[in-house]
């Protein structure tokens, strides 16, 4: 039996796969999010907890051969010598760094680090919270041992290992050339005095033991942590080869690509995830709202997601004109462009637009919001899809109309935990002996074939909000109207 933890932002979840990939058990328990307005953060002690509890719960009794951790990333976790909360963890939805993200967009710190890492800075990474927290909160610092992201935390407290796997150093301060902490993208931040707050950065993925009672894992049992769930969830779907790519249609709208090498000569935009190998990375776009913007319409309309299908059926391709862009974080957005100051907006209302009407525009603008950043991260080969919007088969339809081409849906459940699970597999070889065939592990369970019809519709559709994109993009920032386009990164 092995088991992948799967630390999401609202939701912990256990799964504990038999040897050919079938599901044996799936448990899992609900987390809140806490804070004010742009400030958005989490209990690190509820997190510990949750996942403890679901671990216990999913082995019942029996002694898993492999534990494995993925989940969220970026944001800030800081723990003391002990793995203790210093205070609570800085979501990576947090907004509090917005300014600092703006003035060093302004003032060319932010391609620095591009150029340097291949990644963006945005307001909910660690680099930006470390750098707010020191500047505003100084105190919290020299309190921790430990700033990291969620899963390594977790990590910590069931193995009493300080690591970090490559994924999450990656941004933002990984040197792809030398696998290695950046030091001038950490001078460049301000923050090169913090760097001891870092944890090493294990060359293929943090092991070690359960150790002190953890519920339901004997002492020994061995536990890695990493990829984080977004290369993890790849992994899962099967997308390794370069040019394929994964869609997740979760909180966020995560799109990935897999490339051979790191663009740091292009325009700055994305993140560049590094993997087991060298010459594989990860071109992760991950918009900061997705299945989350469809939740805010309705409840605005006063619907239910169950009704979604119906809303869709009644509202035809184009929404009777309604149209929508998808920027309802309050950090902005991050991908395929950085702008803190980035929101989201209806157009084409009227006293004839109808509750359908506005459910089918906002899950369009989300379908356009993927094609973007699957377009930008270079999309060639197979795409893959999963996450909770997956599982509505009205909007999957929708989806593989918009991006012009077939969907292959993940195998279920949680392809984060499968694919942490498959990596850790990869990582220990021997050591666990005969391991799942990754072919088998990641067989898609169906493909969503587009209707032509809906294609060629979308096309155009889909030029008109890339020109609507690039009218707000003047708007927000009191620019004359078509200075900038949706393409432009900075």
């Amino acid at each position: 039996m092995f088991v992948g933890l799967d630390l999401g932002t609202s939701i912990v979840k256990a799964v504990a796969f038999a040897e050919d990939g079938t599901a044996l058990n799936v448990e899992s328990t609900p987390l809140a999010l806490g804070g004010r307005g742009e400030r958005i953060e989490q209990d690190i002690e509820e997190v510990v907890r949750a996942a403890t509890g679901v671990l216990s719960a999913v082995t019942g009794g029996r002694a898993p051969a492999l534990v494995t951790v993925t989940g969220q990333g970026d944001g800030l976790w800081l723990v003391d010598g002990a793995g203790r909360a210093v205070r609570p963890a800085l979501s990576w939805m947090d907004g509090r760094a917005s300014a600092l993200v703006e003035g060093w967009l302004a003032d060319g710190t932010a391609e620095r680090v591009y150029r340097r890492t291949g990644n963006v800075l945005f307001p909910g990474s660690p680099g930006p919270l470390l750098a707010w927290l020191d500047r505003n909160e100084p105190r919290s610092l020299d309190a921790a041992a430990t700033a990291a992201c969620c899963k390594d935390i977790v990590h910590l407290r069931l193995t009493g290992e300080r690591s970090t796997d490559l994924s999450d150093a990656s941004v933002p301060f990984l040197d792809p050339r030398t696998r290695t902490y950046c030091p001038g993208a950490l001078a460049d931040l301000g923050v090169g005095h913090r760097a001891g707050l870092l944890p090493p950065i294990a060359p293929a993925l943090p092991y070690g033991t359960a150790r002190g009672g953890v519920p339901g894992l004997p002492d020994g049992t061995p536990v890695t942590s990493g990829p984080y769930d977004l290369p993890a969830s790849a992994i899962g779907a099967g997308v390794t080869e370069p040019g394929d790519g994964l869609l997740i249609v979760g909180t966020t709208l995560a799109c990935q690509v897999v490339v051979e090498r790191v663009a740091y000569d292009e325009d700055p935009v994305g993140f560049h995830l590094a993997l087991a190998r060298p010459d594989r990375h990860m071109r992760a776009l991950p918009a900061m709202t997705g299945t989350v913007a469809l939740d805010w319409v309705l409840g605005l309309v006063g619907c239910a997601h169950d009704q979604v299908a119906g809303m869709l059926a009644e509202s035809p391709r184009g929404a009777r004109g309604v149209a929508a862009l998808p920027y309802l974080s309050p950090s902005g957005e991050r991908v395929p462009f950085v702008d803190p100051a980035a929101r989201a907006e209806f157009t084409g209302l009227d006293l004839r637009a109808s509750r359908a009407d506005l459910v089918r525009a906002m899950c369009e603008a989300i379908a356009f919001a993927a094609r973007h950043c699957l377009e930008t991260a270079g999309l060639t080969g197979q795409l893959a899809v999963c996450g909770g919007g997956a599982r509505n088969p009205a909007w999957l339809r929708l989806f593989a109309e918009v991006l012009g081409r077939p969907l292959r849906v993940a195998r279920g459940p949680e392809p984060g935990a499968r694919g942490a699970v498959l990596a850790a597999v990869a990582a220990l070889g021997e050591e666990l002996g005969p391991g799942p065939d990754p072919v088998v592990w990641t067989a898609p369970e169906a493909v969503v074939d587009p209707d032509p019809a809906g294609v060629a519709f979308y096309e155009q559709a889909y030029a008109d909000y890339l020109f609507r994109v690039g009218g707000a993009r003047s708007r927000w920032h009191g620019l004359p109207a078509g200075l900038r386009s949706a393409g432009d990164h900075h």
